[in-house]
């Protein structure tokens, strides 16, 4: 019978992409599995990955993809995008089950390696005896905060909203209570239920597969490689196989700013880009273009339209914006020398590559982290949802490889602040030695994915563990 895995992933685009990059890994190290992922209909439209999922299928024959039937949500009255998910992935258990089986009668199925969002499938992969390892797309010091989370959870009856602490996790900087992952913060939420039935069922699985390399947060992966994060059962192995880096598209021709890069000096121009789900008020984004404006600096800065309805996020389709009435009467004029707009969307990793780009304004989502890791680029964290604002404190004071962003109370970013942060990361001591070190984990991070490197060694004892089955 022919080998097989499984990879179950949420249909986020940021998943998505990591999921089927260590697809590719899998395929890369013992090329005669095939690689099957499930993806269960999403819950709110960020924008469709029809194109994406085509693209890979036709480039990579052994990566198959199958799409779980679409369930009925008894309600979409929820307070974060995340109980969506996770009501979704609890409602597709019986598909999941079917389609396990389905692929079974073919193949001999070694492993089904879930998003961590699927952890409630667990039980499914037990029931039929298949070995279930979670994909944890964020860092391991994320991970060490989320298998500490029952144990905080029992040492406290407040919410961490109205806590105003700091909570000690091994392996991790002391977290303020008001910076744990945004599902997380109010105790009687649903989402936070869920993040902590999550969180128990980690240590039962056969494996955790983290998105990370051990030099980038050694003091994490030995706080749980050590057992100190799950202090009442044992861990499962963890494999840091990171950074999963999704490969540059060259297929559509040149992008604009790809270009307009090319004619700019090395190193000179900061970047601004906020992930798939990432928007900003028109006031916010009229601070952004003052303090750009006012820094002196060459910037590329993606924009996207304003949310409606109060959202946050972009949990449904936005148009293109009409960028004239969106920002400062003469902005685009006046900048046209030293900055380029670019609406809604900009190839991240060709730009992070690119020499002309020297500084990263980033919104601290993992894979846009790991992307400015491996291309050398220091950044400037500015958190807007889920686990962020831990990813800013780890970037900031823990690897040291990051400036904050520093907001409001309500999460409001003056363009004062736009301007210091900007010119502190592109022209200043304190920027340079960032980069300094940027560039030292950049290095570090080639050589873990290296023949011989450590997340190639914790790849060939995974797939080799799965021959023992």
């Amino acid at each position: 019978m022919d080998e097989a895995v499984v990879l179950y992933s949420t249909p986020a685009v940021g998943h998505l992409v990591s999921m089927v990059e260590l697809g590719k890994l899998i395929l890369s190290h013992r090329s005669s599995i095939s690689i099957h992922i499930f993806i269960t209909a999403a819950p709110y439209s960020a924008g469709s990955t029809a194109s994406y999922i085509a693209e890979v299928a036709a480039a990579v024959p052994s990566i198959s993809f199958h799409h779980l039937p679409t369930v009925t949500l008894p309600s979409t009255a929820a307070s974060h995008h995340e109980t969506l998910t996770f009501e979704v992935i609890r409602l597709s258990k019986p598909h999941l089950r079917q389609a396990l089986l389905s692929i079974s009668k073919s193949h001999s199925i070694n492993a089904v390696i879930m998003d961590f969002f699927c952890a409630d499938s667990l039980s499914v992969a037990s029931e039929l005896n298949i070995p279930g390892y979670f994909f944890f797309a964020s860092g391991a010091a994320c991970l060490a905060l989320l298998l500490y989370f029952p144990t905080i959870h029992e040492n406290t009856t407040k919410s961490f909203k109205d806590l105003n602490t700091f909570l000690h996790v091994p392996g991790a900087p002391p977290v303020l209570s008001s910076d744990m992952p945004s599902p997380t913060l109010d105790r009687y939420d649903k989402a936070y239920e869920y993040f902590l039935e999550l969180a128990t069922s980690f240590p039962k699985s056969a494996g955790i597969i983290a998105n990370t390399f051990e030099l980038l947060e050694a003091r994490a992966v030995k706080a749980i490689s050590d057992g100190l994060c799950v202090p009442t059962t044992n861990t499962p192995p963890l494999y840091c196989i990171g950074p999963l880096i999704a490969a540059k598209n060259e297929s559509d021709g040149v992008p604009e700013c790809l270009t307009w890069l090319d004619s700019q000096p090395s190193q000179s121009v900061v970047f601004l880009c906020f992930g798939s789900l990432g928007l900003f008020s028109k006031e916010q984004l009229t601070e952004i273009a003052i303090g750009l404006e006012r820094s002196g600096q060459r910037f590329l800065w993606v924009v996207r339209n304003p949310p409606s309805n109060n959202q946050s996020l972009a949990i449904s389709p936005l148009a293109d914006p009409d960028l004239e009435s969106l920002l400062p009467d003469g902005f685009l004029d006046r900048t046209r020398e030293k900055g380029l707009v670019v609406k809604s969307w900009a190839p991240q990793v060709a730009v992070l590559n690119h020499d002309s780009v020297g500084g990263f304004v980033t919104h601290c989502g993992w894979n846009s982290v790991l992307e400015a890791v491996y291309a050398g680029v220091p950044m400037v964290a500015w958190p807007l949802y889920a686990e962020q604002r831990f990813n800013r404190l780890l970037l900031v004071e823990e690897i040291k490889i990051a400036l904050p962003m520093k907001e409001s109370e309500d999460g409001f970013v003056t363009a004062v602040e736009v301007e210091k942060r900007v010119r502190e990361l592109m022209d200043t001591e304190a920027g340079n030695s960032i980069r300094e070190r940027t560039i030292t984990m950049k290095n570090e991070a080639k050589a873990a994915v290296s023949e011989g490197g450590s997340s190639r060694v914790a790849l060939s004892k995974l797939v080799e563990s799965w021959k023992s089955k």
